[in-house]
């Protein structure tokens, strides 16, 4: 196969790519230099986020005549090492400016919630012990 098996960016399209870029940092994410000025970086344990104006990433697609809805049909997880470490992870996001569109929840695998950033990208906080977290940051699904 010529297409590997990996993520190595996300991006996410924004209306106020500085009001998005402040509430990543305020999450303590590390920012990234960029050699463009409308987009920003942020690393993560495997792959990098990159903030782009939202009309911009449509036309960078060659999108015709974009619309975007309440829910594009894509959500994003970050996996935590406990449920305690969800709920402040959960508390955090809305401080930072997100919204919480599910609380902490005791679920069949574990435990997790889910916030909304700014632009309304979902974002799941969630422990599964049956996924555990290597001294990498991934997570191993077997």
């Amino acid at each position: 196969m010529t297409i590997p098996a990996r993520l190595s960016i996300v991006t996410l399209g924004v209306a106020d790519v500085a009001r998005s870029v402040a509430f990543y940092e305020a999450l303590g994410w590390q920012r990234c230099a960029s050699s463009m000025e409308e987009i920003a970086w942020f690393r993560t344990a495997d792959s990098y986020l990159g903030i782009f104006g939202w009309h911009d990433l449509a036309a960078d697609a060659h999108l015709v005549e974009p619309t975007r809805g309440s829910f594009g049909g894509i959500t994003l997880a970050i996996n935590i090492g406990s449920a305690e470490a969800v709920d402040a992870a959960l508390d955090e996001a809305v401080a930072a400016g997100g919204t919480l569109l599910k609380p902490g929840t005791e679920l069949p695998f574990g435990y997790g919630g889910y916030f909304a950033d700014p632009d309304g990208h979902a974002w799941e906080v969630c422990y599964n012990p049956s996924f555990p977290i290597g001294p990498d940051g991934r997570i191993t699904i077997d």
